[in-house]
């Protein structure tokens, strides 16, 4: 009998142990862990009332780490090498020094000191405002949240080293119904606003909704590294003045404006973007994806349909699959950077197919060069396939020109004139 009480005795204290031990486990590994916040004082609300759960109710929130990969492209055009740290591509957060706070009608959450915050609850009319340490780095882990305000951003970083956008498995809604109230001189028209550097990652949904702005805005760089989002926005739906990087995600985006936009309006030598995954289902009544300087695909699914699919000084496709239904230019290489002597479109693969509305339309327009290395191009084209004011290259790959495989880059004749097989008409813009 003692025997017996002793090995059920062993049996319930090895079973509490263990249970114990799988509530303090980590996430990810130790290089990316943030650090501890260590006061109250890192969260308050503009009532002076807190809602705060204890440290050790969340690290149940996420298990285990989750990684994106990407290839990093020696050849490409834009130095991608450095592009993306471990814990951008982290896709979990380390949670067990966490903070969770409970969103909160009417109230702006103030987050002041470096670390991670996670983020749950509906409410209306609440901002979670970061103003941090520019050496901070803090991590906003959106666990179920719904945030519906009338004029001011869901999420507003005013201050960080780069701030953390990471969902959970779960589905998370923020949107803004009218127009955006200014913050002193900032003009402050995203349901995101970030005036520093932003990372947005997970495993969960992300659907944000702008009536009268954009739906994401970042005054520096914004890197989209996994995670789903469903943008639908009056404005531009994801825009940032220096770069906008993306190497995984699901993305269904729906613009009045421009899908994707990077442009600075004070500097014309930034403003690129770089994709090199992802898929992409893009409705915009003017540009798919725009950029100032740059735009590189690496890899990714696009399905675009717009005024414009892509559009930049100089545009460099070396890999994904890309279909485009175009008004106007289904690519366009135009003059928009001070950096550029020459407006280029360069294909080096991938497979792209471009469907263009009747009209004065280009498939691929360069108000410069156009040169094809590699990939097959399929173009169907009431009036110009090709237009170049420079010269084009063609030294592989495969063009396919309304259902007929063609061995030269067609020259488009100014002036407006039909002719077969959409080689002929349009003019560049």
């Amino acid at each position: 009998m003692l025997k017996k009480t002793l090995a059920i005795a062993i049996t319930v204290f090895m079973i509490c142990s263990l249970a114990a031990c799988s509530k303090n486990v980590s996430d990810g590994d130790a290089s990316n862990t943030t650090s501890a916040v260590s006061t109250d004082a890192a969260v308050s609300l503009d009532d002076t009332s807190v809602n705060l759960q204890s440290e050790n109710t969340s690290d149940t929130v996420q298990s285990s780490a989750q990684t994106v990969s990407y290839t990093v492209n020696t050849n490409g055009h834009l130095d991608t090498s450095d592009l993306f740290t471990d814990r951008d591509l982290n896709q979990t957060a380390d949670t067990s020094s966490a903070k969770t706070v409970s969103v909160a009608d009417g109230q702006t959450i103030n987050i002041t000191e470096e670390g991670v915050y996670i983020i749950t609850g509906t409410a209306s009319d609440c901002t979670i405002r970061v103003e941090a340490d520019k050496q901070a780095k803090v991590q906003l882990v959106l666990d179920g949240v719904n945030i519906n305000n009338a004029s001011a951003p869901a999420i507003y970083v005013v201050s960080a080293d780069k701030c953390f956008i990471t969902t959970t498995d779960s589905e998370n809604t923020l949107s803004v119904t009218g127009t955006f109230t200014a913050d002193g001189d900032t003009n402050t028209d995203a349901v995101i606003f970030s005036k520093d550097d932003i990372v947005l990652n997970g495993t969960g949904t992300l659907t944000i909704v702008s009536s009268q702005g954009n739906g994401i805005s970042g005054k520096d760089d914004i890197k989209i590294t996994g995670g789903t989002y469903n943008i639908t926005s009056a404005k531009d739906s994801i825009e940032a003045n220096d770069s906008i990087a993306v190497c995984s995600g699901d993305f269904t985006i729906n613009s009045s404006k421009d899908g994707l936009h990077s442009e600075n309006k004070d500097d014309d030598t930034v403003g690129w973007i770089y994709i090199c995954g992802g898929t992409f289902n893009i409705t915009a009544a003017s540009d798919a994806v725009q950029a100032t300087t740059a735009a590189q695909i690496d890899g990714g699914t696009f399905t675009i349909t717009g005024s414009e699919g892509i559009e930049a000084t100089y545009v460099q496709i070396n890999d994904g699959t890309i279909n485009i239904a175009a008004a106007d230019d289904g690519i366009n290489g135009a003059q928009k950077s001070s950096s550029y002597s020459t407006p280029t479109i360069e294909i080096n693969g991938g497979s792209i197919t471009i469907v263009m509305g009747q009209g004065d339309t280009d498939a691929i327009d360069a108000n410069g060069d156009i040169i094809v290395n590699g990939g097959t191009i399929d173009i169907t084209a009431q009036m110009s396939s090709f237009d170049y004011d420079g010269t084009a290259q063609y030294n592989g790959g495969t063009i396919i020109i309304n259902g007929t495989q063609v061995d030269s880059i067609p020259q488009s004749m100014m002036g407006g004139r039909g002719g077969m097989n959409g080689g002929f008409g349009g003019r560049g813009r």
